[in-house]
């Protein structure tokens, strides 16, 4: 007689697996709420979970109902939590059951087939249960501690490992998750984030989201991400869109690009400029953004202000960020102006509030600021400043400065870090910024959190500087062939 197979109870449950991944959104019960998770979705946030327990049903009923019309302009999967009745009522996508609210079967049966149902698990043994039970997926936790319930088990992220192996079914990691812990928690095997407060009470919750959503990249092969570069062209070679494009490839993203200029320039400096109409830069970015999905998008020479203004105004009707690293190019290397003198204000009214990272060297940053920055102390004021301004993060480069060491100041809203390296003195220094700010960019799409990005992204232009060779008859190209190589080495 052949060996019986365990019971898999299964009830009229759909056929197709539910794609529960990236960031779970649970809702607090904050003000100015529906304002917050909407700006929580535009981050990308793939499942919102609605919980409510304290309130009325009828109050409950008509956030749920306005959550839910909410979701569905995003495409995101909408859950009740732990109140049949209301998911019945609304017609939810699914449920969310707790470890003692509630039987799946029943949640199942009432809500129909084709209904999301998941369970709260603590173990390795409530996991299996949950899914021969027919669960479509499982909450796992608590990881951390957790400031929104009170947490009697953490069975961490060594035993979310421990269950992945086990079950087929997504597992969404719960409890206390953030920014500088989220890494550990995919790595060890989440398909999703449940978050609440690391993105609902964060200031800007679209930055948040897209934050956390970024490093779900980091467990796909390589090309790993993808970056688009809207800049100008380099004859030469060594800075521009071809800077770009050597540092995103070669650091292992994809690259695509969108032409703002075209530069007639070599070592020596630039000879003419020939800007594109600004229509033709939205064909080109709409072109790629309608078929590419792009991580990150990375701007360098932008030159005037319909351009500016044009490419604003299009990333702010998009419905889903992008996070955006704005490299404020306004100077070449030899002298040349590559952006018009009244484009500066058009920069900083319209462009520069979109900043997920904004990466000024400190002639740059004393354009827009109006004053002079004259040591890193200066440089840490500029950063905060120009956070006031909107951008989410600030990195102000150290390189114009005097010393023994260059160093870079990024401030993140909160406080300020410090990333400093060997100064150089070498004139091969053409393309510093460009591919600086790409190789940032590049590692962000990869999934690499914002301090990791930012501090490999200084060892690779060290390097690229250290290793440059004199090509040509002025400022050289940086060297991103064996920064690169270098860089992987380390890897």
């Amino acid at each position: 007689m052949s060996e019986s197979k365990p019971f898999r109870l299964v009830i009229n449950k759909t056929a197709e697996p539910p794609d529960i991944s990236g960031v779970y959104l649970i809702t607090d019960q904050g003000s100015n709420l529906i304002n917050r998770v909407c700006q929580a979705l535009r981050g990308g946030v793939s499942v919102l979970q609605y919980r409510a327990k304290s309130i009325e049903y009828g109050e409950r009923l008509v956030e749920a109902g306005e959550l839910k019309r909410l979701s569905a302009r995003f495409g995101t999967v909408f859950i009740v939590n732990d109140d049949l009745r209301l998911a019945k009522e609304l017609d939810a996508d699914g449920l969310h059951l707790g470890q003692d609210d509630g039987d799946i079967a029943e949640a199942r049966e009432l809500l129909g087939p084709n209904k999301i149902i998941g369970k709260s698990t603590h173990n390795l043994q409530e996991a299996v249960r949950a899914e021969l039970e027919g669960a479509d997926y499982i909450g796992f936790g608590a990881l951390y501690p957790t400031g929104s319930k009170v947490v009697s088990h953490l069975p961490g992220v060594e035993g979310l490992a421990a269950i992945r192996g086990a079950i087929k079914i997504p597992v969404v990691a719960i409890g206390g998750i953030t920014p500088g812990n989220a890494c550990r928690v995919i790595d060890a095997g989440a398909d999703a984030l449940a978050v609440i407060s690391s993105v609902l009470a964060n200031p800007r919750p679209d930055i948040a989201a897209a934050e956390l959503l970024l490093l779900f990249n980091r467990v796909n092969p390589f090309p790993r991400g993808a970056v688009l570069s809207v800049a100008g062209s380099d004859s030469g070679g060594g800075a521009g869109i071809q800077a770009d494009l050597k540092t995103i490839t070669l650091l292992g993203s994809y690259a695509a690009t969108v032409l703002t200029a075209l530069t007639a320039q070599n070592t020596r400096g630039v000879s003419s400029i020939h800007g594109l109409p600004p229509s033709f830069m939205l064909d080109q970015l709409d072109a790629v953004l309608n078929d590419i999905p792009i991580d990150v998008i990375k701007t360098g020479m932008l030159h005037t202000p319909a351009m500016i203004a044009a490419l604003a105004e299009r990333l702010g009707e998009r419905k889903v960020l992008i996070p955006l690293v704005i490299d404020p190019v306004m100077v070449a290397k030899g002298g040349a102006p590559l952006l018009e003198r009244e484009a500066i204000q058009v920069f900083s009214d319209m462009l520069l509030p979109m900043a997920y990272l904004l990466t000024p060297n400190i002639p740059e940053a004393e354009r827009i600021l109006g004053r002079t920055i004259r040591n890193e102390s200066e440089m840490e004021q500029a950063a905060r400043d120009l956070h006031k301004m909107g951008a989410a993060n600030v990195l102000v480069k150290g390189g114009h400065l005097t010393g023994r060491t260059a160093t870079d100041i990024l401030y993140d809203g909160s406080r300020c870090h410090h990333f400093s390296s060997e100064r150089m003195f070498t004139s091969n220094t053409h393309g510093t910024g460009c591919s600086y700010a790409s190789a940032i960019a590049a590692l962000l799409a990869q999934g690499e959190p914002l301090l990791s990005a930012v501090e490999r992204a200084k060892k690779f232009i060290t390097s690229a500087i250290r290793s440059a060779r004199s090509f040509g008859k002025g400022h050289g190209p940086v060297n991103h062939f064996l920064a690169a190589q270098e860089h992987m080495k380390k890897d």
